[in-house]
């Protein structure tokens, strides 16, 4: 058994340092958007985009980073992604108007993307044989507790600051990462060669295909999905070129994706699985601030407050798992991973007008805790089953299958949500009859306090009816909520039952360029 010298440690600290910050500023904005929104003078559908923009660019990005560590070597194309996101970062926190701001988010993603499924690969040199349980546990934790603090410093910082050092946060600990990665990570020489065979109709069609997706999914709901001609002329875009991409990658000889590692049945579950906890981790994290704030009304402060426990109960289960996974096979430690959260999804479907954060606790805590038990196995059991040569290009598939799951996973409960809050509203509405006797006496009692007012009886009672349509329409979306937290409980029941169809690996060593 090989342990690692404290030389090859500290590199594989510094390159963690930098996959913390990518994935920190997916959500980082989340519980501060109508900030953002108020200080870039933009309407509430363009503030969207502010995180939409963001996942675009990453999506795209990831799968090409296998390809791009073979031509420019991980140490230097980790130090350029570092470079490029503390500008595109700084840039961020000096837009001018919402177009700006967007511009600069794609940038952001685009430029740091790559310092993630760097991580993961990286790891394999890092540690081998049986000490590889800890950094898939590190990484698996990064990759779980990121998105969660995201919203949480997001909020203190726009209370305490204002939302430009949402962006500006970045700057000092992204030029240190910049700094230390050439002078310590050694692991790969550039190819440069690889430049003049590459696939570039491939990447041209993934990039087409992944981003026409990325924005048919994100503003499906805001325009009556394939009632809109551009949503369906983006979806026919989207399938015609992943469709292509899907047939170009597995006829040519050296595509920049490794489709044909889909082959490993245990690569090929590891990537599904990735996907199901990619739309439970990002979908949970947009759909509590948004309750919180439209529904309770609390401020980006109070709102990463009432989600911290999340953080918290993720931290608490990476020592717990490091010590169970000396004992125990790893799928089962998956398979109790992803049937946990299907019990904490099922918890949230509880959830009513009055929740707050005393009410969230146990869920988030459910929510949590078993993250890394859903991470960390799929690194070994997913990309561990893969010989090393080919890492680095599905690696990048691997990772960008999480990015997408959040993505679908978001996209589906905005449907959820949009689709069922309606429904509810209509039952609920049918039910408000005279004969609904606490109906009648609500809005007598309101058009009673509001009678003295200028306008007399009539104004008093449109008081009370504008009232009456607040209390239905907030009770409605509380029940789309608890909907869509129920078809997340789904997703991860069938996803739990999956588990045990992935095959054990024993771990092994890792040449000395496993890359």
């Amino acid at each position: 058994m090989t342990t690692p010298s404290p030389p090859s440690v500290l590199p594989f600290v510094v390159m963690c340092a930098g996959m913390f910050m990518a994935l920190l500023d997916i959500q980082i904005v989340a519980s501060s958007l109508q900030n953002i929104g108020g200080g870039l003078s933009a309407a509430q559908d363009e503030i969207g985009w502010v995180q939409t923009a963001y996942l675009i660019a990453e999506i795209v990005m990831i799968p090409l980073s296998g390809w791009l560590t073979r031509v420019f070597s991980t140490r230097w194309l980790f130090t350029a992604s570092a470079a490029g996101f503390t500008l595109a970062s700084m840039l961020c926190g000096l837009s001018w108007n919402i177009q700006s701001m967007i511009v600069f988010r794609a940038l952001q993603g685009l430029l740091g993307a790559s310092m993630i499924p760097t991580v993961f690969t990286s790891s394999f040199h890092f540690f081998q044989g049986p000490r590889r349980v800890y950094s898939a546990a590190v990484v698996g934790t990064i990759a779980s507790i990121a998105p969660s603090l995201g919203p949480v410093i997001g909020g203190w910082i726009t209370d305490t600051r204002d939302w430009h050092w949402l962006f500006y946060i970045n700057l000092i600990p992204g030029l240190i990462i910049t700094v230390l990665t050439p002078i310590l990570v050694r692991i790969d020489k550039p190819d440069l060669s690889l430049l003049k065979g590459a696939d570039y109709p491939g990447i041209a069609l993934m990039a087409v295909g992944l981003g026409t997706l990325e924005y048919v999914l994100e503003e499906g709901t805001r325009w009556n999905w394939f009632g809109d001609q551009k949503i369906v002329t983006g979806a026919w875009t989207a399938g015609i070129a992943l469709a292509l991409f899907v047939l170009r990658s597995l006829t040519f000889r050296n595509p920049v994706v490794d489709l044909r590692a889909l082959g490993n049945r245990n690569f090929a579950l590891g990537c599904l699985l990735s996907f199901v906890t990619g739309v439970g981790m990002f979908t949970t994290i947009y759909l509590t601030p948004l309750f919180l704030g439209y529904i309770r009304g609390y401020s980006a402060w109070q709102t990463g407050l009432a989600i911290f426990s999340t953080g918290i109960a993720s931290l608490v289960g990476t020592p717990v798992f490091i010590v169970m996974s000396k004992k125990i096979d790893p799928r089962w430690l998956m398979m109790f991973g992803m049937a946990c959260f299907a019990v904490a999804m099922w918890s949230y479907s509880f959830i009513t007008s009055q929740w707050s954060a005393a009410e969230f606790l146990i869920p988030q805590i459910l929510r949590g805790f078993p993250q890394v038990f859903a991470v960390a196995p799929s690194v070994n059991l997913g990309l561990g089953s893969l010989p090393p040569e080919r890492l680095k290009y599905a690696s990048g598939l691997f990772n960008m299958m999480r990015n997408l799951g959040g993505a679908v996973g978001i996209a589906a409960v905005a449907a959820i949500l949009n689709d069922k809050t309606n429904a509810h509203f209509v039952t609920i509405a049918g039910n408000l009859t005279p004969a609904n006797g606490p109906m009648g006496r609500l809005v007598a009692g309101v058009a009673q306090r509001y009678g003295a007012m200028p306008g007399g009886l009539d104004a008093g009672h449109d008081a009370a009816i504008r009232q009456l349509w607040r209390l239905a329409y907030s009770q409605a979306s509380t029940l789309a909520y608890a909907d869509a937290f129920r078809a997340i409980m789904l997703a991860f029941v069938l996803a739990a039952l999956l588990v045990p169809l992935m095959r054990s690996v024993a771990p092994k060593p890792a040449p000395v360029d496993a890359h």
